[in-house]
């Protein structure tokens, strides 16, 4: 018979992700992000290759990274609101954890499921964050799927990419919860 954990259960059916604008100091030490890192590297693995990999943003790397999404959205021709939405991140960010996709090569294990795990990778640091009484928001935006951003503000290689970026901190305020999924609407049971 299975042994139910409620609390664990309680916290899952209640999460919510809290803005990363809204995110504050302080922000884990780094003690607590590497009891957090180490938690969220327990993800679903299949093939034990880890095709991730984590870069801490403390707040000091935040103004580079703005002012190179801002010349980023420049030399790309975006317009003023998608560049000042694409470089904010960064403007208010106190503390990221960027989740690495390192895609490797394996006969058994096809790319898309390392991309999954890279996924899984990043909500298991954004539930660990929120399990501990942090504020923490999964991000991405335009300059996490811009090479030239990743190459010289993140220094990844060719065959790495941003899975997302962490933010955490001290909550600042409550957002209202939004709506959920209808269950019922997107589930199908098949018994036979």
């Amino acid at each position: 018979m299975p042994v139910p954990n409620p609390d664990a259960f309680a916290f899952l059916e209640t999460r919510r992700s809290r803005p990363a604008k809204t995110l504050g100091l302080p922000v884990p030490p780094r003690d607590m992000i590497k009891r957090l890192l180490t938690a969220a590297a327990r993800t679903p693995d299949h093939g034990k290759l880890e095709p991730w990999r984590f870069i801490v943003l403390e707040a000091g790397a935040m103004p580079a990274l703005a002012d190179l999404a801002q010349t980023r959205g420049e030399a790309l021709g975006l317009d003023a609101e998608k560049i000042a939405k694409g470089r904010s991140q960064f403007d208010q960010g106190n503390l990221a954890v960027v989740v690495v996709e390192v895609q490797k090569p394996s006969e058994k294990i096809p790319p898309l499921e390392q991309t999954y795990s890279a996924g899984a990778v990043c909500l298991a640091l954004l539930n660990g964050a929120l399990a501990n009484g942090w504020g923490a928001n999964w991000l991405s935006g335009w300059p996490s799927h811009d090479r030239a951003f990743m190459r010289d503000g993140l220094g990844l290689a060719d065959h790495e990419r941003i899975a997302g970026l962490i933010h955490i901190g001290t909550e600042t305020s409550t957002p209202p919860d939004r709506p959920r999924p209808d269950i019922e609407a997107i589930t199908t049971w098949h018994s036979a």
